[in-house]
């Protein structure tokens, strides 16, 4: 009798440590899971990580894809956590808005830096312009989407003024004159609306594939690129008056 209780306590105690082992094993796992379900920040990393995370959604989903919701399932956090750092779907918007215009602008300011004549310092920035625009194409179309933006956002309204000043400056240098971006004469307005006109009318052709007739009925070989830096170097010809 006290051999078959020995066996039993035997049989229990070796049962035991499999058990309590098998409890151990399953809780990392559950931990894992769940790290996977919400990334961790630091609560000043995390605006800026849902900001990237929304600049992925927009590029390779479009504007029609880029929700709170889904920015943040991008960046890996609660559902919660867009709403608390811009309020809505407009505030992310326009603080994207920003960081496309900031982006912008430095693109543009390298490729001024890196020119050595004049002559390519004036085709550095709208070529600069054209180059941001088939890199990022979906921040490049949200930064003029007016009317899903709130330009009162202090960091929308300072990077959009930063472009309209560099492109001010550029064309104040053409000019060989100093052009404030606070008054214009009407000379300098319609010198500046004329660049942006034919630069943005360009880039939005390029990318809705509308120059590609043209391109196409051109030598073999010419580019986009080309194609602009010969719009801006042609002399402006009109006919003499009959």
């Amino acid at each position: 009798m006290a051999k078959t209780d020995t066996k039993g306590e035997t049989a229990r105690s070796s049962r035991a440590p499999r058990k309590t082992t098998s409890t151990a094993a399953s809780r990392p796992a559950r931990r894992a899971m769940s790290a996977k379900t919400e990334t961790p920040y630091h609560h000043g990393a995390l605006r800026e990580a849902l900001l990237q995370a929304a600049e992925r959604v927009l590029e390779r989903d479009g504007l029609a894809g880029l929700t709170l919701r889904a920015v943040a399932r991008e960046a890996g956090v609660s559902h919660a956590a867009p709403t608390h750092h811009f309020g809505d779907l407009t505030g992310l918007l326009s603080e994207l808005a920003a960081v496309g215009f900031r982006q912008f602008n430095a693109a543009m300011a390298s490729a001024c830096d890196s020119a050595t004549t004049p002559f390519e310092r004036a085709l550095a920035r709208p070529k600069a312009y054209v180059a941001y625009a088939q890199a990022h194409p979906g921040m490049y179309g949200i930064m003029f989407r007016t009317e899903r933006l709130d330009y009162s956002r202090p960091s929308l309204h300072e990077a959009a003024e930063a472009s309209f000043a560099g492109l001010a400056n550029a064309v104040g240098m053409m000019r060989q004159e100093q052009i404030s971006g606070d008054a214009l004469t009407l000379s300098q307005g319609a010198a500046i609306a004329r660049a942006w006109s034919m630069v943005h009318g360009f880039t939005t052709l390029l990318l809705d594939g509308r120059l590609k007739d043209i391109l196409e009925r051109l030598p073999e070989g010419t580019t986009a690129e080309r194609l602009l830096e010969s719009m801006l170097t042609a002399p402006i010809t009109t006919k003499p008056p009959v």
